[in-house]
């Protein structure tokens, strides 16, 4: 399993979610992959989590994406 965070401190540019790009997701499972090959696990399945945070004036929420996405 692989896990991104990404935290914002209001929601003036999206939610944390929004900055996985479809460019960033590429470059993550291509981050992946590489480091499966590195650890001889290449066969290994993988999944991609995201974990968006933001600081609310009662304190961080945390939005947990499991299998957010597949590369």
């Amino acid at each position: 399993m692989f896990v991104e965070v990404k935290a914002r401190e209001d929601h003036a540019y999206g939610a944390g979610a929004d900055a996985i790009t479809a460019f960033k997701r590429r470059r993550l499972a291509q981050t992946a992959r590489d480091y499966l090959v590195r650890h001889h696990r290449a066969d290994c399945r993988c999944r991609f989590d995201v974990v968006s945070i933001h600081f609310d004036s009662g304190g961080p929420v945390v939005e947990l994406f499991q299998n957010a996405f597949d590369a």
